[in-house]
């Protein structure tokens, strides 16, 4: 009885040790003695006991916050960055092998890269350029983490704090710069206000009945309005050979 039950015992021992279960986004870098063998999964995976360990690795997008840094721009302002990386495992061997803690790994080469990057841009180009220095981060992080195995997708720049005094000067620059734009608009206006006027004034000395019309149109203006105004119309007509004497006597 008791050769029986040492062997169900080694039984269980095996399959404990041996039988290894890995999801769909998993996989397996075995060891063999402590040399790789090769990457395995997803599914059932069979290990030899005691030679054989196992590694895990996730092959899921993975999004890392990178800690907001201190960087000093190129126009000598100082701001606080912070940003988002989406990275995955492509090939899980190089990324248990070729880095220690890859996780780890990216997550002090992004904060370095970000301070390198964004104290090469200016603050205006900093705050409107934001996906030039999206590109410039990702390319960066991808061709470091290549030899690791592993492939940065996307980096964001989430939020950049600016200090009060520059958040202050900013908002006046944006007030001053909206009073331009309405005296532009307001000169434009009276431009072409002006230009109008010049035009009908030409109108009006080539035809000389052109500017009764628009005194009878001002009068009837005028009496629409609820008022106790009286207007006598009187014709320009008869003013005119006492004009021409005084024109005379000059």
């Amino acid at each position: 009885m008791i050769p029986y039950i040492g062997v169900v015992v080694l039984v269980v021992f095996f399959l404990a040790t041996a039988l290894r279960i890995l999801n769909e986004y998993e996989r397996g870098v075995i060891f063999r003695l402590g040399r790789v063998i090769q990457a395995k999964g997803p599914g059932l995976i069979i290990l030899i006991p005691i030679v054989d360990k196992m590694v895990k690795v996730s092959m899921r997008l993975v999004a890392m916050d990178v800690d907001p840094q201190d960087v000093i721009t190129l126009d000598n302002v100082s701001v606080k960055v912070n940003a988002v990386i989406y990275f995955r495992v492509i090939e899980p061997i190089k990324a248990i092998v070729e880095v220690e803690n890859y996780g780890y790994a990216i997550s002090q080469l992004a904060q370095t890269t970000l301070r390198s990057v964004c104290g090469q841009a200016e603050l205006d180009e900093l705050l409107s350029a934001r996906e030039k220095i999206n590109a410039q981060l990702q390319e960066i992080l991808d061709t470091h983490t290549d030899p690791w195995g592993i492939k940065v997708a996307t980096v964001e720049l989430k939020h950049i704090d600016l200090p009060q005094e520059m958040q202050r000067a900013m908002a006046k620059q944006a007030e001053a710069e909206r009073e331009r734009r309405a005296k532009v608009i307001n000169a434009e206006g009276e431009f072409q206000a002006a230009d109008r006027l010049a035009a009908a004034a030409e109108i009006i000395d080539a035809h000389p009945t052109a500017i009764q019309l628009r005194y009878l149109q001002t009068m009837r203006e005028m009496s629409a309005e609820n008022n106790t105004t009286t207007v006598f119309p009187l014709p320009i007509d008869l003013f005119r050979p006492f004009l021409k004497g005084l024109r005379k006597d000059e």
